[in-house]
């Protein structure tokens, strides 16, 4: 490895403050929180990188591809290979048949689930931005998994709207969603819960987990886990870090739904 390799792979994963991406981002914060994208067209590009250099139906190569774009070009805000896996294991281990996410973001996750879920499952991912979710659909559709995965605009918030396109649509109701991963706005993480707790969509034995608990943060979504620890929820913190390096920790937080 030759001085300014070992140089650039050392600012990716030990200083990854200093990567322009990463400064982008935090310029374009704003745009984040009104548009769902970054502001410099790196969701578009990350389509068309994905479209360019990955075989379609192969959905291990377009999860790679996203990796190495979020790792070589330009930051991503998806959950990431690291956390990723605590995703995929809790799926794996949950063998859920309907699931829900919250954020679609570029379609990652959507994929990773995919790729995670049994055979027969099926996953609504619901997304506020528009664009992004024409982004999703495309990664998914290219990944092959268009006949079992479907992105959603909407918000879980949004006065119920989005929540009675789920119950008609696709089946929504009572005791129907084995599975959950939320990643989207973080103060929302709370309230989107307890909305779908309210419309008993959850069961005994649903697992939801929740991404970037601590970084950027959903305080009072841990704490609401914690003090209903035993009764409601049964709760397994996992320390990990935030997406695309090791030197910022964050937490995923794995939840059993006790009824």
């Amino acid at each position: 490895m030759t001085n300014s390799s070992g140089l650039g792979a050392l600012v990716r994963d030990r200083l990854p403050f200093l990567r322009w991406s990463t400064i982008r981002m935090g310029f374009g914060l704003g745009s984040v929180l009104r548009t769902g994208q970054v502001g410099d067209g790196r969701e578009q590009a990350l389509l068309e990188h994905v479209l360019a250099t990955t075989t379609a139906g192969d959905s291990g190569s377009v999860l790679a591809a996203i990796d190495d774009f979020a790792r070589n070009r330009s930051l991503l805000m998806n959950v990431g290979d690291e956390k990723g896996l605590i995703l995929d294991n809790a799926i794996e281990r949950a063998e859920p048949m309907l699931l829900l996410e919250l954020g679609a973001y570029c379609g990652y996750s959507a994929v990773r689930t995919g790729r995670a879920m049994p055979a027969g499952a099926r996953l609504v991912s619901v997304e506020a931005s528009a664009a992004n979710a024409e982004i999703a659909r495309a990664v998914v559709e290219h990944a092959g998994f268009a006949d079992r995965i479907t992105v959603v605009v909407g918000m879980i918030g949004d006065g119920g709207a989005t929540m009675r396109h789920l119950a008609i649509e696709h089946d929504f109701g009572p005791g129907a969603v084995d599975f959950v991963f939320i990643d989207h706005l973080k103060t929302a993480y709370l309230p989107d819960l307890k909305s779908i707790l309210a419309a008993s969509w959850l069961h005994p034995g649903t697992v939801v987990v929740a991404d970037n608990v601590r970084i950027p943060g959903a305080p009072g979504y841990r704490r609401y886990m914690r003090e209903h620890e035993g009764s409601s929820w049964r709760t397994t913190e996992h320390k990990t870090h935030l997406e695309y390096q090791s030197l910022v920790a964050d937490l995923v937080l794995e939840s059993e739904y006790l009824g």
